[in-house]
Formats: C-alpha cells, structure tokens, sequence
C-alpha cells in the first residue's frame, strides 16, 4: 500500500460561537458581544412570559448597544401593543379558535385587555391599508 508522508489526519474544526451586531451587521465571537434588554411593547417572549415587553439587544460594542439602546427609548411603550404581542403567540402557538376564557388563560390577560389588544391591531391594520399603493 502506498502511504502519502508528511499529510496531518484532518480533523473537522471546533466551531466558534458568534454574535451579530444589531446595528451594524457585524458578525464577531459571542464572547466579545455587548448585550442587554430594553423596553418594547411589540416584544413578546417565545416561552417565557417574564420576558414579554423587553427586547433582547446584541451590539459588537459599547458604542453600538447605546445607539440602539436610544433608538428604543424614543420609542413609545404602548400597553395595547404588548397585549397584542400576547395574543397573536397565544394564536400562533396552537389552536386558533379560541374563546374569550381560553385567550385568557393562554395569555394572563383579561377580556377588557383582549378586546382592548383587538381594537388596537384592527387599528394598524386600518392605517396600513390606507398607506398601501
């Protein structure tokens, strides 16, 4: 048999966690990343509810998170929104025929809130239509 002298066995690369900044785009190791939460009312968590209203932001430095971190302060906290947030994970996340008691347990809000969550999304929905060619 030949043998092939001097070749190193290769052996597959270990790979590198990585981060992408929010604002720029940069892709940079996540052990260098610069994180955090900020407030936001379209936010809701995918499984852990104490997470609803709060964003997680990434940022390959300081500089870049208090860009972003700005950016959401300027924005308003709407209540209605976050509500709207809950219910459409309650919708997406299972059956979506659900009565109001159902939407209730499913979301922890209360059928004032849903009906207040409803109105606000028929809402955009409206002014989204106007804007549309």
């Amino acid at each position: 048999m030949w043998k092939r002298k001097g070749r190193k066995s290769r052996r597959a690369a270990r790979p590198v966690p990585v981060e992408l900044c929010d604002l720029c785009a940069r892709v940079f190791p996540a052990d260098e990343s610069v994180g955090g939460y900020v407030p936001d009312s379209s936010a809701a968590h995918a499984t852990e509810d104490c997470f609803d209203g709060l964003r997680r932001i990434t940022a390959c430095c300081d500089e870049h998170f208090d860009v972003i971190k700005d950016g959401y302060a300027h924005r308003p906290f709407v209540t209605e929104e976050l509500w709207a947030a809950k219910l459409t994970r309650a919708l997406t996340s299972g059956p979506t025929a659900l009565s109001m008691d159902q939407l209730g347990c499913r979301t922890g809000l209360q059928e004032p809130q849903i009906r207040a969550a409803i109105a606000w999304h028929n809402e955009r929905m409206r002014e989204q239509q106007r804007t549309d060619p």
